[in-house]
């Protein structure tokens, strides 16, 4: 069973800084995309920025020049430097690991189960 652990998550003022760090665990060979989610009360889940295995990074419009996605293949972790944030920045922010190769198989959607990130005075 393939599992995500997010971390990072707090208050943070506008302007502020926040990291970011989600590591996948479970007999993992390889994972194909891994990216973060986040979702607002009373709004749908989105993404924020996904990267991919060799490295091509897909960013929100909203989030792009200020947050920063990074991956190590070899420990099945991805970070998101978030810069600048802004109150609209809040919500809860999820982990996804997308085609997991591992000893159980190929396994898809692959979801951890967030972190709040709240930025508020």
């Amino acid at each position: 069973q393939v599992r995500l652990v997010e971390s990072g998550g707090g208050l943070v003022q506008p302007g502020g800084s926040l990291r970011l760090s989600c590591a996948a665990s479970g007999s993992i060979f390889s994972i194909n995309t891994m990216g973060w989610y986040r979702q607002a009360p009373g709004k749908q889940r989105e993404l924020v920025a996904s990267i991919t295995s060799g490295g091509s990074t897909n960013y929100l419009d909203h989030v792009k020049g200020r947050f920063t996605i990074s991956r190590d293949n070899a420990k099945n972790t991805v970070d998101l430097q978030m810069n600048s944030l802004k109150p609209e920045d809040t919500a809860v922010y999820y982990c996804k690991a997308d085609r997991v190769m591992s000893a159980g198989g190929v396994r898809y959607n692959n979801w951890g189960r967030g972190t709040q990130v709240t930025v508020s005075l």
